[in-house]
């Protein structure tokens, strides 16, 4: 194992001082978003999955409470290791609008302004959708804060969102492909769904959806000409809805290789950014937003279209695999002060980059199983949410 005090040298030396920005109101109507110089965007991803969902749930978790099922299982596995996670303000259903009017509160009020909802279409239709319809859309507050999808199109094996029930049956429960007809639905709903609201986040006027596996994508398509003819109805329908067209964004893992530099070429994705750090996952929460950093350079120097930058709290998902050990953790250095140098170091990719929206995404909101939440919770309180705020508050602008 490398000598974590080497890393923390490096995190020190690599990131010095905070400059701040400050968060945009919401949109009104149909308007495109207007970029200044002091204006960014901070959007937090939201993983669904706690509350009771209404075709699945009592299949994959049976208690009724969706993951917090699993999570509350969550057990140490070498000394200092926190779990369970324990939220601060309990194990609440992000379905109920009361709960994300907290949300947005707590959110807006740190400088966390866009939500980035995770979203499923399994067995020809949605799945973990109410978090959202139910609870962020029907929040008396929602006005205070914009958002968009990304679509989780990934596969997902039995045993994966729930250990106990299916221990060790690796057999695949749902492919993440989506067939033209399905896809077409998939179109439709969310144009009529979630673009027309007037809150909904764009680029330029451009509703932006995200996609979070290209290969699953061409695959049920049938192949890559097929996928982009896809996107290309998607960018008509979109643009008869009444907005001047689509922004694709695509999730991207690891470094770039010839064949997905050409499929997010053909695709005609817009952007580019990051679910998470990804993996390798080290021990050493500095050495893995360092090694982010030099991935995240080779993707610059490949990339024709903009690279949004992205800030990931941690990443220790072991209540869904209990044969992990601390070395599948990242658990060394982590910190809020560290996350906040990671989130300064976003903020500048931006400076340094006037050409594209101020945007930056956080891995995450509320990814409890996998370890990276902004949500207080009884070991670092409101701490990461105070980070976002520091870095992003006009009061440290520098003079």
């Amino acid at each position: 194992m490398r000598n974590c005090n080497h890393f923390v040298i490096i995190g020190l030396i690599f990131f010095s001082g905070l400059i701040s920005c400050t968060p945009k109101a919401s949109d009104e109507g149909f308007k495109s978003d207007e970029k200044t110089n002091d204006t960014y965007d901070v959007a937090a991803y939201v993983w669904p999955s706690c509350h009771h969902d209404e075709r699945f749930g009592d299949m994959l978790w049976p208690d009724g409470t969706g993951e917090w099922e699993v999570i509350k299982k969550g057990n140490p596995r070498f000394e200092g290791h926190y779990q369970p996670k324990v939220p601060l303000w309990g194990y609440e259903p992000d379905d109920d609008p009361e709960v994300m009017e907290r949300w947005i509160d707590a959110a807006t009020d740190h400088g966390v302004n866009v939500f980035i909802f995770d979203w499923y279409w399994f067995d020809e239709g949605p799945f973990l959708e109410s978090s959202l319809n139910n609870g962020f859309l029907k929040a008396k507050n929602n006005d205070k804060m914009r958002f968009y999808i990304m679509w989780a199109n990934h596969n997902v094996r039995r045993n994966y969102w729930n250990v106990h029930k299916y221990t060790d049956d690796t057999s695949s429960l749902w492919e993440g492909a989506v067939d033209l007809e399905n896809f077409n639905t998939i179109v439709a709903r969310v144009i009529e769904q979630y673009f027309k609201k007037s809150n909904y986040y764009k680029i330029d006027g451009e509703p932006v959806f995200s996609l979070f596996s290209i290969h699953n994508f061409i695959e049920g398509l049938g192949g890559v000409d097929q996928a982009r003819a896809a996107i290309d109805y998607f960018r008509e329908e979109t643009k008869k809805a009444g907005f001047p067209g689509l922004h694709l964004q695509t999730i991207v893992f690891d470094t770039p290789n010839e064949e997905l530099l050409k499929q997010i070429d053909l695709l005609g994705a817009n952007s580019v950014t990051y679910y998470n750090w990804g993996g390798p996952h080290p021990e050493d929460y500095i050495q893995w937003g360092v090694e982010a950093m030099g991935r995240r350079e080779k993707w610059d120097e490949a990339l024709s279209i903009p690279f949004i930058p992205n800030a990931s709290i941690g990443w220790d998902d072991s209540p869904r695999f209990p044969h992990q050990r601390k070395e599948h953790i990242v658990h060394l250095n982590k910190s809020p002060e560290a996350f906040s140098s990671f989130l300064q170091k976003a903020r500048d990719y931006c400076g340094e980059h006037p050409e594209q929206a101020n945007l930056i995404t956080i891995f995450s909101w509320n990814e409890w199983i996998e370890g990276a939440y902004l949500l207080p919770d009884i070991k670092y309180g409101f701490g990461h949410l105070e980070a976002v705020s520091k870095v992003m508050s006009p009061k440290n602008d520098k003079k």
